[in-house]
């Protein structure tokens, strides 16, 4: 455990685990016990609409737990380690990379968590800085600055970092999933994909099979509950495969309508003609797909 520790948290002054205490965390953070006390938890909430309809509710830090929330993931978070198969807000990782070990697979499942970060439970938070080192009341202080009303806000610094870390074994035990079968995993945040190919003897069962032990592990990790609606897709290669918004049929890219869209709007633009987006919106556009083009070689 002392090894583990180092390689976490960078070989300095390592304690072993469950002592790391609330002095070791204001020198890590560059600052007092008291002002780590002191640090006013307070959020703002706002909704915002959802693409597919209906609202997301957004919990947002006020300016001096923000701070300190980004002072955490910068010193803390960032030195630990997530699962590999978790593409989402981790460094060097796109939507790109989530996408590319789908790529041309007989068959592409699409699943989704329902209300992943306001699900993350405050207690799974706690446990997990318990288990990297820190002592009880430092895990409760972490957690404490993390946190809001029970689980991860959707609007804190630290919620994305910390959804991945706290998920590793989930991530290992669907990645191990996905390799007893024969299937390629990635999960990027609440969005859960496997792709492999097709068993000629069994065209639904397997897919099936696959959703029910997903279902059970999601329950026994994190008490997390997929969407059974239109957010669950079992697409084969005669339909258009789609991961985290790219086309994997063939090769990771926009989708054609999309890509018509940009090419459309691109002339009427260099022609002076009415277009239904700006320069800078198809600039963004255009960067996103030089992005696709230059990761998915």
């Amino acid at each position: 455990m002392l090894g583990f520790l180092k390689k976490l948290f960078g070989g300095a002054r390592v304690a072993p685990a469950g002592i790391l205490a609330i002095d070791e965390l204001a020198r890590r953070l560059g600052l007092s016990e008291q002002q780590l006390r002191d640090t006013p938890i307070a959020y703002h909430t706002f909704a915002i609409p959802k693409r597919s309809g209906g609202t997301r509710t957004i919990a947002a830090p006020d300016a001096p737990l923000k701070a300190m929330q980004r002072l955490i993931l910068r010193k803390l978070l960032a030195r630990l380690k997530a699962h590999p198969s978790a593409t989402g807000f981790e460094k060097g990782f796109s939507i790109v990379s989530n996408a590319l070990p789908h790529v041309g697979q007989d068959v592409v499942i699409r699943l989704d968590l329902r209300d992943f970060f306001s699900n993350t439970a405050a207690t799974r938070v706690e446990k997990y800085f318990r288990s990297v080192g820190w002592n009880s009341q430092a895990a409760a202080l972490l957690t404490n600055l993390c946190t809001h009303d029970g689980s991860l806000p959707q609007g804190a610094p630290t919620s994305p970092r910390l959804s991945n870390l706290v998920n590793f074994h989930l991530d290992a035990r669907l990645a191990g999933l996905a390799q007893s079968l024969g299937l390629a995993y990635s999960r990027y945040a609440d969005d859960i994909t496997f792709s492999g190919p097709a068993r000629r003897d069994n065209k639904t069962g397997r897919a099936t099979s696959v959703i029910s032990f997903v279902k059970q592990i999601l329950h026994e990790e994190g008490r997390y509950v997929l969407h059974t609606d239109r957010k669950l897709r079992i697409a084969r290669r005669h339909d258009r495969q789609i991961v985290t918004g790219l086309v994997v049929n063939a090769k990771v890219n926009l989708k054609r309508d999309v890509r018509r869209k940009l090419r459309a709007v691109e002339h009427h633009l260099r022609c002076g003609k009415p277009a239904t987006m700006t320069q800078r919106q198809l600039d963004g556009w255009k960067s996103l797909q030089a992005m696709i083009t230059s990761q998915r070689g």
